[in-house]
């Protein structure tokens, strides 16, 4: 493992964590503009559950490289999903938003990919 994968992994972790805890506090510069996605509310949870888990499998896989890009191939299109949302309501403004914690994420799929 090269230290520029560990920096990007645990950068994408970091960020993808500090997401999924905005969510799960239901922090108003994430929800008010989720809710103007057209995101129902009772997404919350589960979205908020999707980026914890997976800011915990890019750390895993630091230790088991398998885990790692399972949780980065999974935040990728949870990612991409996002964009999509963004787009489909005509926010097109908002687009680089999801696109910020993409791109570390992308980083370390494929760092973890080329270890």
């Amino acid at each position: 493992m090269s230290t520029a994968h560990l920096v990007v992994t645990l950068v994408a972790a970091a960020m993808t964590g500090f997401s999924a805890v905005s969510v799960f506090l239901r922090a108003a510069w994430v929800v008010q503009p989720m809710s103007d996605y057209g995101i129902p509310t009772t997404w919350l949870p589960w979205l908020g559950a999707a980026k914890a888990a997976g800011a915990l499998g890019l750390v895993a896989g630091l230790f088991v490289p398998v885990v790692g890009v399972a949780a980065a191939i999974g935040l990728v299109l949870y990612f991409a999903g996002a964009v999509v949302a963004v787009v489909r309501a005509r926010w097109y403004a908002h687009v680089p938003f999801p696109l910020v914690y993409a791109a570390p994420v992308a980083g370390a799929l494929v760092l973890g990919l080329a270890a």
